[in-house]
């Protein structure tokens, strides 16, 4: 997995066959860095919005997915680790 920052927006890429899931193009998620994933989770999750499954871990950030109204791949997302060099 290759991950980029941008300001205030991370890229990443992924081989999800690695991850146990089938290829699917054009599912990645565009990832929104936010304070506190499980906070910005709550309020989303009040306004209605649903996500698929619960928020991970990965060791170094949360991770929470979503879509929007017209199905496009989303996701909260909060490095807690710092890079490794």
């Amino acid at each position: 997995m290759a991950e980029f920052e941008t300001g205030n927006v991370s890229l990443y890429l992924i081989d999800p066959t690695k991850l146990g899931a089938e290829f699917s193009p054009h599912r990645s998620a565009i990832a929104f860095r936010v304070p506190d994933v499980e906070e910005a989770r709550r309020k989303l999750e009040e306004a209605g919005v649903g996500f698929q499954g619960e928020t991970l871990d990965t060791g170094v950030c949360h991770m929470a997915f979503f879509e929007d109204p017209d199905g496009n791949a989303l996701m909260l997302h909060r490095r807690y680790a710092p890079h490794a060099d």
